[in-house]
């Protein structure tokens, strides 16, 4: 089935895979193309978003999109720069706002009638984010809104169906947006809403089948979703054809390998754990870079998924849980090259798992999608729910050195900590939640002792993707209790501390 779909070209803003995100939560197909790589099967493309930018259109570094095939000949919505960049090109004058124009603003006026702004009223709060303004609108265009310091916030071309704003539609703040980008999307560019998890997954396992056929194909599982929503995908088509490989590698979560290694042959998945957690320690040994820590981290696991690949007879596909947001990263808007493994694949000298072919069946996927998807294929909620966890796992959360003492202290403090959120009932409102061992011990008294122990470091943070993060607001009795409990079950602690940075500046892990 071909969706109806929607072309965001990107010309760079920080914005633009919001707008990504805002149009597939109207349940349609969006994907987002740098700007001077316009996809050459346009024909596809039901409508067209061009997306803000940090760059002016009366400076020498102007983006211009070839828009011969797109403009007056499709439904376009210009947002922001791309608005600019309309009037500025087709008879209209752009030039410096005299103040910055950012942040919330309310529309002073609304045509009347017009399919545009439909549903949205006077008073209608909006999101700015622009140091040029329109100052005259472009040949055949008509006024559609304004704010009190925006004359020109919205506008249309005449006997076109071409729309532009100022304003930022995508982001939270525009209390109307998803209104707008509806009116636009469904009400006057005709576009079907067919893009549903259950949707995806007909398609995707189907797509599989004809791609894969017979094949076998080799997933390294990591206990988290979107390696184990590409496994079941990959499962529904091909079966027993997929060999799943997990790799303990000593620096998981307390009893996480048996839990995760049990939860997924409840699922029906063909999986070998691997426990490979003294190789993995070996190679750490007395070293206390970060950098280093994850590299050392990186090629052990490399051997090992390559050692347990080749025992795989006549493999032909590497899978791999690739979501989208990596897929947009690898293309930067400015049409930098693109610098990511699968580039490089059956080059010699790379471990054999590297020369297989690369399926991903997770790559036009956002992050929530994923976990929608996994819902619609009835995944345990428990493990669609989990919080995200880094590849190096309690390596980059032991600052220093790693000893096997160190992380089986960490273990024990993590799994307080991790537990008791789930008590409380805490754990699905914090977006990541971990603990992390200090390289510094601090003077307690237990008892009439004197002791000299570890300090640990609780660390809980809400984020919808990782790129931001705030601290979260704990309810000071559970600090209270899981400091205490912490302190009287692990031995070795005599010190816990609650971390309060948000990210920036600040990052999540600590390494």
């Amino acid at each position: 089935m071909q969706h109806n779909k929607v072309l965001i070209l990107d010309f760079g803003s920080q914005y633009t895979q919001l707008i990504a995100r805002r149009v597939r939560e109207l349940n349609i197909l969006s994907e987002i193309h740098p700007y001077n790589k316009i996809p050459l099967n346009i024909e596809d493309y039901k409508a067209v978003i061009l997306s803000g930018s940090p760059n002016s259109v009366r400076g020498e570094d102007v983006l211009h999109p070839d828009l011969s095939k797109i403009r007056g000949h499709k439904p376009l919505l210009a947002v922001c720069y791309g608005a600019q960049y309309l009037a500025h090109f087709s008879g209209g004058e752009v030039a410096p706002s005299n103040t910055r124009e950012y942040g919330r603003a309310n529309l002073s006026y609304v045509k009347e009638n017009d399919s545009f702004f439909g549903l949205i009223s006077k008073g209608s709060q909006v999101w700015m984010s622009h140091s040029d303004t329109i100052k005259t609108l472009p040949t055949n265009a008509v006024l559609l809104a304004s704010t009190q310091d925006v004359e020109n916030a919205a506008y249309k071309i005449e006997e076109e169906q071409t729309y532009a704003i100022q304003f930022h539609p995508e982001v939270y703040h525009s209390t109307d947006g998803k209104q707008l980008l509806e009116n636009f999307l469904i009400n006057i560019a005709g576009l079907e809403q067919d893009w549903t998890p259950d949707s995806f997954v007909d398609e995707t396992v189907s797509a599989l089948k004809h791609q894969l056929k017979d094949d076998k194909v080799v997933l390294g599982l990591s206990g988290g979703v979107d390696s184990s929503v590409a496994a079941m995908l990959l499962h529904k088509a091909i079966g027993e054809n997929l060999y799943c490989i997990f790799v303990n590698n000593g620096l998981l979560r307390k009893n996480e390998y048996q839990s995760v290694l049990d939860q997924y042959q409840g699922m029906g998945l063909n999986v070998k754990g691997v426990d490979a957690s003294a190789r993995f320690l070996d190679a750490l040994a007395g070293e206390s870079d970060p950098e280093k820590k994850r590299k050392a981290i990186g090629r052990v696991f490399i051997e090992v998924f390559d050692d347990e690949a080749n025992q795989i007879e006549d493999v032909k596909w590497l899978a791999q849980g690739t979501i989208y947001p990596d897929v947009i990263e690898s293309v930067s808007a400015t049409g930098g090259p693109s610098a990511t493994i699968k580039s490089h694949h059956n080059v010699g000298g790379l471990p054999d798992f590297m020369k297989l072919k690369i399926v991903e069946p997770l790559k036009a996927l956002f992050k929530d999608e994923v976990r929608r998807v996994g819902a619609s294929m009835n995944m345990d909620k428990a493990l669609l729910g989990r919080h995200p966890f880094p590849g190096p796992g309690l390596a980059i959360r032991i600052l220093g050195d790693i000893t096997p003492e160190k992380v089986r202290i960490l273990q024990e403090v993590d799994a307080v900590f991790i537990d008791n959120l789930k008590k409380w009932n805490l754990y699905d409102s914090v977006w990541q939640a971990g603990a992390i061992l200090l390289p510094v011990n601090s003077v307690g008294v237990m008892g009439d002792e004197r002791t000299y122990e570890k300090c640990v470091a609780l660390r809980a943070v809400e984020s919808t993707d990782g790129m931001t993060a705030d601290w979260v607001n704990l309810p000071y009795e559970f600090l209270q209790k899981t400091s205490n409990e912490i302190i009287n079950k692990v031995k070795g602690v005599n010190r816990v501390v609650y971390d309060i940075s948000s990210k920036p500046p600040a990052t999540i892990e600590w390494e």
